[in-house]
């Protein structure tokens, strides 16, 4: 299941994240000093749905289907440009232990058809570290194409880390109606 966080999630939220806190560490930008804690969580949630809101990203999160009040991942959409460039970056994590079942690349084909349905998106940006070939690989399956590599682009656990900029582009785009 994938859907924007809810109050009643947060403890969900918070253990998935305290779970996976060094399977993460290496692949994401530093936290803040309250990031594990519910307050943060709770600000954060109503922080999504007002950005929701005024079309500032789009941030859900992995539920399981079979119990569906343990959260497994997340997903976003964020830094929308639109008017000339209708373009959106893409970033996700998910739990170590469901790795390899093929979640991720079910939970992004999702978002995909919505980005390129309802949110109007031309274009989606994902940028993964040279060394994270199993983030590498769902979004080769996805269809995204490297376009480059960019040196020391994102200040990932304290350091400037090179990436590999992907993108994947919506051949069949529509200008989408006034939201």
């Amino acid at each position: 299941m994938l859907r924007m966080g809810r109050a009643e999630d947060v403890d969900a939220i918070l253990d998935c994240f305290t779970r996976n806190r060094r399977h993460w560490r290496p692949w994401q930008p530093s936290k803040p000093r309250d990031f594990y804690t519910p307050a943060y969580w709770r600000r954060t949630l109503r922080e999504a749905a007002r950005e929701f809101r005024n079309d500032r990203s789009l941030r859900l999160f992995l539920f399981l289907k079979d119990d569906p009040r343990r959260a497994v991942g997340m997903v976003n959409l964020f830094n929308p440009v639109r008017g000339a460039f209708q373009a959106c970056t893409l970033g996700y994590a998910l739990d170590r232990r469901e790795q390899g079942k093929g979640l991720m690349t079910e939970a992004l084909r999702l978002l995909i058809s919505h980005a390129f349905g309802p949110m109007g998106f031309h274009r989606i940006m994902a940028n993964v570290m040279p060394g994270n070939r199993r983030s590498a690989r769902v979004l080769k399956s996805l269809g995204f194409r490297i376009e480059g590599r960019a040196r020391a682009f994102l200040l990932i656990a304290g350091r400037w880390e090179d990436h590999v900029l992907t993108s994947l582009v919506n051949p069949g785009w529509r200008a989408a109606k006034k939201r």
